[in-house]
């Protein structure tokens, strides 16, 4: 990525929605050139321009992280995870836990289930620890764009 690609970056952060009629004069391009560039950079799969929602007003009161310990190949457990809906991430670790995933539910008996009907139905789930969210502090989805 060069400085152009970064400024287009910068500026997507700030707006996502950004016409290129306004992007192309803010990055040094024409606007035709600002759309050529971005979209060789999400079809680079560099970038994806999406909209971010947030699960609590939009009415999934219940979120968690998860910390699980797993016997076998951890990436399988999260493959498995990762088929269902609740499931917003899944990180491979190292440390106490081989995985974490983060997990969105509508209610507090729907984040109780999840946990216990599907997480530990997993083959290779050997312990779950949930650590259920109060509120959201900080969400950014934001890069260094140099």
């Amino acid at each position: 990525m060069d400085e152009i690609d970064q400024a287009i970056l910068r500026e997507l952060q700030v707006d996502g929605r950004i016409p290129y009629a306004e992007l192309g004069p803010k990055v040094g391009l024409s606007p035709s050139a600002a759309r050529l560039r971005l979209q060789r950079l999400i079809d680079a799969k560099a970038v994806q321009v999406v909209g971010v929602t947030d699960p609590m007003t939009m009415g999934r009161q219940t979120m968690a992280l998860l910390g699980l310990r797993v016997d076998g190949d951890p990436r399988a457990v999260a493959d498995e995870l990762s088929r269902h809906d609740e499931v917003m991430y899944a990180v491979l670790t190292a440390g106490g836990f081989d995985l974490f995933v983060e997990v969105v539910c509508d209610r507090p008996a729907g984040l109780l289930d999840f946990v216990n009907d599907v997480v530990r139905a997993v083959e290779g789930v050997a312990s779950v620890e949930n650590f259920p969210y109060f509120a959201i502090h900080t969400n950014r989805f934001r890069w260094p764009a140099r």
